[in-house]
């Protein structure tokens, strides 16, 4: 329970009406989960406008609301705070509430459009392994110490942030790592915390369908960088082009890591195979169990913040060596006949590129490599035909299928990959709506030796179709098969 002057005074206001001498029971932005003495925050999304409910959140019994715009009508009982910005006040107050829990623990943010899940993820397990109690918010899972949650989105809502925040700190732990995504920067989910650090990892196509232009979807990941402090750092890949735009304008301590050009953490591969990557990093030589450049670009950034976050690189460097991928992220295995299936995450044209051109780097002469892929519905179109001319171009065989088709038709989010094929590479696809058996349609393609690449759902177990979420799991598809085929 907190004074409602104690919370109104965290955040700018514009106009107080109503009475502020009233304790306040809990928070909430979604209307139905108020209770009776509540505050309300009235945020505007891309679906739901919360000014709409704001009458619904009186009745479930708010006493207080934070809000844009003022209600035409206003209840003499409630006490109405108007603001420029809900959604960053949303932030704000959540922190406040919950004790300011970023404050209290080191939280390092990892931004980008690939390799967010799997730096944040093996950055956790490197600091696990270096014997602290660390907390992880990533797109797979939420860990508070070795306890893992469900998670529902990249980067969570304000409240269920700062509450997470709040749990692990309980638990003991010291360290945070937390996938940050540029809706979640867009729409200021973000306000209110204080960040160790923060990791840009590449940008390249994705997520048009909400930032509508790409200077747009530079603009909310650079809002992380900008709003680092001084006492923080930031870390950047020198070898992406945007790469020293997001270090434009920011007052933390700046640093780079990068394959190809000078940098503050500087590697370079020695050997790729698929066993594992042979690399030098900082004149040191390590063997890892990850595979492909874009693993050696995730493992420079884990370096290089394990290093500013103050460990030594005798103790790291070994460490590093012990860390594993990520699941759903170049997750591979090799069945009993010789076939070796890849499952990955990769839904961008950027990410399939390149786990594409790592499969190729890896393959011998006379295999074939045989993806299947597909592509979300409701989501941007214009990187379909992309994805599908880097499939066809980097594959022996393609076959195009269902990934979320969401409320779309299977068969036009099909087409619309399509048309990034030209004749010759028609002829050596095949479009099978359904995931399984285009899935299964690989498999009895594969000869001993063949690469089979499933991309795009990865850690992912279900599929949405017209609303609904239902079980789906592309490794548990190639288990099934493997095991009835032995």
């Amino acid at each position: 329970m907190i004074k409602l002057a104690e919370i109104y005074n965290q955040i700018e206001t514009l106009k107080i009406w109503g009475n502020t001498d009233k304790s306040i029971q809990g928070l909430a932005f979604d209307s139905r989960k108020v209770e009776k003495d509540f505050l309300f925050v009235a945020t505007r999304g891309t679906q739901v406008d919360g000014h709409d409910y704001v009458s619904k959140a009186i009745e479930n019994g708010a006493s207080s609301i934070v809000c844009e715009t003022l209600p035409t009508e206003l209840n003499s009982s409630v006490c109405y705070i108007q603001v420029k910005d809900s959604q960053e006040s949303l932030g704000l107050i959540a922190a406040y509430w919950y004790g300011n829990p970023s404050k209290k623990l080191k939280l390092v943010g990892v931004t980008g459009t690939n390799g967010k899940t799997t730096i944040a993820s093996l950055l956790y397990a490197l600091f696990t392994n270096l014997g602290y109690s660390c907390g992880l918010l990533s797109t797979i899972e939420n860990k508070i110490d070795k306890k893992a949650f469900p998670a529902t989105h990249t980067t969570a809502d304000a409240l269920k942030i700062n509450a997470l925040l709040a749990q692990m700190l309980d638990a003991g732990c010291s360290y945070c790592f937390m996938e940050v995504s540029s809706h979640a920067l867009a729409q200021k989910r973000t306000a209110g915390l204080h960040f160790e650090g923060g990791i840009f990892s590449n940008l390249s196509h994705d997520h048009l369908d909400f930032h509508k232009t790409v200077p747009e979807y530079i603009k909310a990941k650079k809002l992380f960088f900008d709003a680092l402090p001084k006492t923080a750092f930031a870390l950047s890949n020198n070898d992406d082009k945007n790469g020293m735009v997001m270090l434009q304008n920011c007052k933390a301590q700046k640093h780079t890591y990068s394959l190809k050009s000078l940098a503050s953490f500087k590697g370079r591969i020695i050997e790729n195979q698929i066993g594992g990557l042979h690399m030098q990093i900082d004149e040191n030589e390590i063997y890892c169990r990850l595979v492909g450049q874009f693993n050696a670009y995730n493992l420079m950034a884990i370096y290089g913040a394990a290093i500013l976050l103050g460990e030594n690189k005798e103790d790291v460097l070994p460490a590093l060596s012990n860390l594993q991928s990520v699941s759903g992220r170049f997750d591979y295995q090799q069945t009993p006949d010789g076939i070796i299936v890849i499952v990955d995450y990769a839904h961008t044209p950027d990410a399939l590129k390149n786990v594409l051109e790592t499969i190729n780097q890896l393959q011998y002469s006379n295999n074939k490599i045989i993806t299947v892929v597909g592509a979300g519905g409701n989501r941007d179109k214009s990187k379909r035909p992309e994805m599908a001319k880097i499939a066809a171009q980097l594959s022996d065989r393609l076959i195009l299928t269902s990934d979320n088709p969401r409320f779309e038709n299977p068969e036009s989010i099909l087409a619309d990959m399509q048309e990034g094929l030209n004749d010759e590479q028609q002829k050596r696809s095949l479009s099978i709506t359904k995931r399984e058996e285009a899935i299964k349609t690989a498999y009895f393609l594969a000869q001993k030796g063949d690469i089979v690449l499933i991309a795009g759902k990865g850690h992912e177990n279900y599929q949405e179709i017209e609303g609904e979420r239902y079980h789906f799991d592309d490794k548990e598809v190639i288990n099934n098969l493997i095991n009835k085929n032995q």
